[in-house]
């Protein structure tokens, strides 16, 4: 079951926010108790879910499941993405996603809360847990790094999407071009042809990404010329840096971004790329669930 929020970004872009979680069952007292307690806010902190460049709130549906076990989880189609708006003159700066992770943290009540980002979606939970430290008591990093990237990562992006042998035909197709035929693709990769089959959508003409590859250009340009180590220093909440072990974050690099961490902890899932959450779901959550615990016991 997914249900829609729709959130009040900045410069007033609607968002889209979506909670996954299983119907409550019914009919036992017990059952009735539950529900009262989780009602009554005894879940423990909320958890925002932020995905990466191009992905979407969907993309977080497995993993917001079981959290809303024990908390209340919510996914954000950040703008330019998902079902959210995607106005061409609107800002796809650091400071507007940053701002929209905020305005979501507000309206929906989730503070203080746990904020979990993927790649794009970690950093900007890092600069919004150094920015308002009030909103977030603890924050997962997945895949992303500090360092700059620079402007040869920015044109081998703007390659990369001018490959894309759009429109495809068929879902199928989609499977098959980002699973296997995709330059990029090291070894045929299931996962990562169902990642990028979710962020398609059927036209006239056949399968299209649901996000303006411009914009994602635009909005990435906004990070890869930068180094973000001096924000990451200032985030005093606990936090957790998880890496597929074939991802895009090298081991050296995760170990100094807990070393710069205040409070940081270190997790890595074996048989992962960059799509860990994705790739490796039970593993992902074996990585991340004990860390979700000791924030829990902490702002008990």
């Amino acid at each position: 079951m997914a249900r829609r929020i729709d959130v009040i970004g900045a410069d007033g872009v609607r968002l889209a926010a979506w909670e996954f979680a299983d119907p409550p069952k019914s009919g036992a007292a017990t059952d009735g108790a539950e529900r009262a307690g989780r009602a009554s806010g005894e879940r423990g902190p909320g958890v925002l879910l932020l995905h990466g460049l191009m992905g979407r709130a969907s993309h977080w549906a497995e993993t917001a499941r079981w959290l809303s076990e024990r908390h209340r989880a919510v996914a954000l189609d950040q703008r330019g993405h998902g079902q959210s708006d995607k106005p061409p003159e609107a800002a796809y700066t650091r400071e507007a996603y940053v701002d929209d992770a905020e305005a979501a943290l507000e309206q929906l009540g989730l503070a203080p809360a746990v904020v979990i980002g993927h790649a794009m979606g970690a950093l900007t939970a890092w600069q919004l847990a150094a920015r308002r430290p009030d909103l977030v008591c603890g924050v997962v990093l997945c895949d992303m790094r500090a360092s700059a990237l620079g402007a040869a990562s920015q044109r081998e992006w703007e390659a990369w999407f001018a490959s894309w042998p759009v429109p495809f035909a068929t879902l199928a197709d989609v499977r098959k071009w980002f699973g296997e035929d995709d330059p990029w693709v090291e070894r045929p990769n299931p996962a990562r042809g169902e990642f990028y089959a979710e962020v398609m959508h059927e036209g006239p003409d056949g399968w299209r990404p649901v996000f303006d590859p411009r914009q994602m250009l635009r909005t990435r340009e906004t990070w890869v010329y930068d180094a973000h180590w001096e924000e990451l220093a200032q985030v005093r909440c606990p936090a957790l840096v998880v890496r597929g072990l074939d991802g895009e974050l090298g081991r050296a690099e995760a170990q100094e971004m807990v070393r710069v961490l205040p409070h940081g902890q270190y997790a890595e899932v074996a048989d992962a790329g960059h799509l860990v959450h994705y790739d490796q779901p039970e593993a992902w959550r074996a990585a991340v669930e004990p860390f979700l615990e000791t924030v829990l016991d902490r702002a008990g």
